[in-house]
């Protein structure tokens, strides 16, 4: 078919669906929620919106096929379109810019969702899941790119996308990077040290000293066990474990274990008590020190706010100062994540796995995928698959595709008592390794950073933590998102960070940052300088790991826990 003829069909098929679409769109959101019993929906709409959402369309599906009788419509604005294959096809062109038409209306629609936030949010997310899978970039039929390249290769790029989809079956997930490239212990997580303690949660690394005199503080990181520890400990150049080593602090780091079986009726109390809380101890035991700093990074941080307020309980305080990066510990507000939360959900992963089971890793990591399906999902669908292209080395999204699985208990007891019911900052709510724990308790100073365009744990969730600690605190907020915002080296000089220097900490985000200061470049400097003063005085930094035979060097890091895959 030529180009002009292929033109023509698609012009009169558009116009014999232009004069019902919108009423069909209409007919499907009104069967959103209407029982199995009844006809009667359970959707309503603002009439304002609707009218000025139809006015809207009906303008701009006029342009378009003004646009389209002159040639090829234009497509802006949207990276799966932007190639030049698009814009001289002009089929490819119109089912581009039709689709983008109908991809607004529909979004616009979920917006005109007469509910409360919670379930028009619910709507658009799953508009936007259906609108991203439908693009026509998505498919080999209506992508022009893929095409051309078929063409170009003589059909070598097709048979190379099978073969990436074979093994990506195979594999269990996506490839988000060339994976055989990168090996733990290799050239990822390559900092010098050794496994020093390991029990049946977790093995406990303590790193070479790269400074003649350490801090007589030790310091301990506590990771999410929903990732592995290495997301900080990537390439030499961007690993903020080898940074703090650098910078004359004695560093440990948990590498938990990834569950399986074994581990199926492991609680949340067992990843407090025989995790944060017995590392904290072992790294006092090893270091001879009163008090250590840590620090506590995601789901890591809410783990050591729990630590920390079973030992305040306890009338401890082995804990010197504290540090959250990305940390929910107020769940009043958890971003786009909500969505997936409320009681009927808990109450099935409370009777899937609550008594016992696990939470599978690669469950987890599609709904985190999906979160950004474009940029995590299609995205490489297209690639691999349509274009039979291998994607780029990129240490941080083989991190991300080491997926980890979680105990089924630990996992509906943090989705109950966090998410859906916030009780951490309810004084004596909650009942933790058997102690009432109130956060009013934790008096220690801390360090709280947030990431500006973080999803996982919205900016104002991580400014909130200030609210509820009640101890000396600084707040720091970054740029880019959860893991962008965080993997920030100095040496890049990248993106920019925010502090307020008159030490205000107002009841919200907004009147914080009307007295901020923004700095160009990392973060990472002011935490080294903050926790210094935390740190006590400079002593002969260890040369062997470890300490005596109790914690003797077990083998060198990262340890086998990091290498199991989920």
């Amino acid at each position: 078919m030529s180009s002009d003829s292929g033109w023509a069909e698609s012009a009169q098929q558009f116009q014999q669906v232009f004069g019902d679409s919108w009423s069909r769109a209409l007919e499907s959101f009104q069967g959103i929620g209407a029982s199995a019993d009844t006809a009667k929906p359970q959707v309503k709409f603002s009439p304002e919106k609707i009218q000025a959402l139809q006015q809207q369309y009906m303008d701009q599906a006029r342009e378009l096929w003004t646009q389209g009788m002159q040639g090829a419509p234009k497509v802006e604005g949207d990276k799966r379109f932007s190639g030049e294959s698009w814009a001289q096809n002009p089929v490819a062109a119109f089912s581009a810019a039709s689709y983008l038409l109908n991809a607004r209306t529909l979004m616009g629609l979920a917006d005109a969702v007469d509910a409360d936030a919670k379930t028009r949010a619910r709507i658009s997310f799953g508009v936007e899941q259906w609108v991203a899978a439908m693009a026509p970039s998505n498919f080999l039929a209506f992508n022009a790119e893929a095409q051309k390249k078929a063409i170009e290769t003589k059909g070598e790029s097709i048979a190379k996308g099978l073969q990436n989809l074979l093994h990506d079956i195979g594999q269990g997930h996506v490839s988000m990077t060339d994976e055989s490239l990168f090996e733990v212990g290799h050239n990822v997580a390559t900092t010098e040290g050794a496994v020093v303690f390991e029990n049946e949660l977790f093995q406990l690394i303590e790193y070479k000293p790269l400074t003649a005199k350490v801090h007589e503080r030790p310091f301990l990181f506590i990771p999410p066990c929903i990732n592995k520890f290495y997301i900080l400990d990537l390439q030499p150049e961007n690993s903020f474990v080898r940074y703090a080593v650098s910078q004359g602090q004695r560093t440990f780091v948990v590498s938990w274990r990834n569950a399986d079986m074994s581990m199926a009726q492991t609680t949340w109390d067992d990843y407090v008590e025989d995790g944060a809380i017995e590392a904290i101890s072992v790294v006092q035991q090893i270091s001879g020190a009163e008090q250590i700093n840590a620090l506590g990074f995601c789901v890591g941080g809410t783990i050591l706010s729990n630590a920390l307020a079973v030992l305040a309980a306890r009338g401890r305080e082995p804990v010197a100062s504290a540090t959250f990066l990305t940390a929910l510990i107020d769940f009043t507000d958890t971003g786009i994540l909500d969505l997936f939360i409320d009681e009927t959900s808990v109450k099935y992963r409370e009777m899937e796995m609550g008594q016992g089971g696990l939470m599978k890793g690669k469950d987890l990591a599609s709904t985190f995928s999906f979160l950004r399906p474009n940029d995590l999902v299609w995205n490489y669908v297209v690639g691999n698959y349509l274009k039979g292209e291998t994607p780029p080395a990129f240490d941080l999204l083989y991190w991300n595709s080491d997926s980890t699985n979680l105990p089924g208990p630990f996992y509906a007891w943090y989705l109950r008592n966090m998410y859906l019911e916030n009780n951490l900052i309810k004084p004596g709510k909650l009942t933790v390794c058997g102690e009432v724990i109130d956060l009013n308790q934790v008096t220690l100073p801390v360090y709280i950073y947030g990431s500006r365009e973080d999803h996982i744990v919205p900016i104002n969730s991580a400014y909130a933590s200030t609210q509820v600690l009640p101890g000396e605190k600084r707040f720091v907020m970054g740029a880019s998102g959860h893991i962008a915002g965080v993997i920030n080296p100095p040496a890049k000089n990248k993106r920019s960070h925010w502090t307020r220097d008159d030490g205000q900490l107002p009841a919200s985000l907004d009147a914080w940052l009307a007295g901020a200061q923004e700095h160009a470049g990392s973060w990472w400097t002011d935490w080294a300088s903050w926790l210094q003063k935390h740190s006590g005085k400079l002593i002969a930094a260890p040369k062997t790991y470890g300490k005596g035979a109790k914690f003797k060097a077990i083998e060198p890091a990262p340890g086998r826990y990091v290498k199991q895959k989920a």
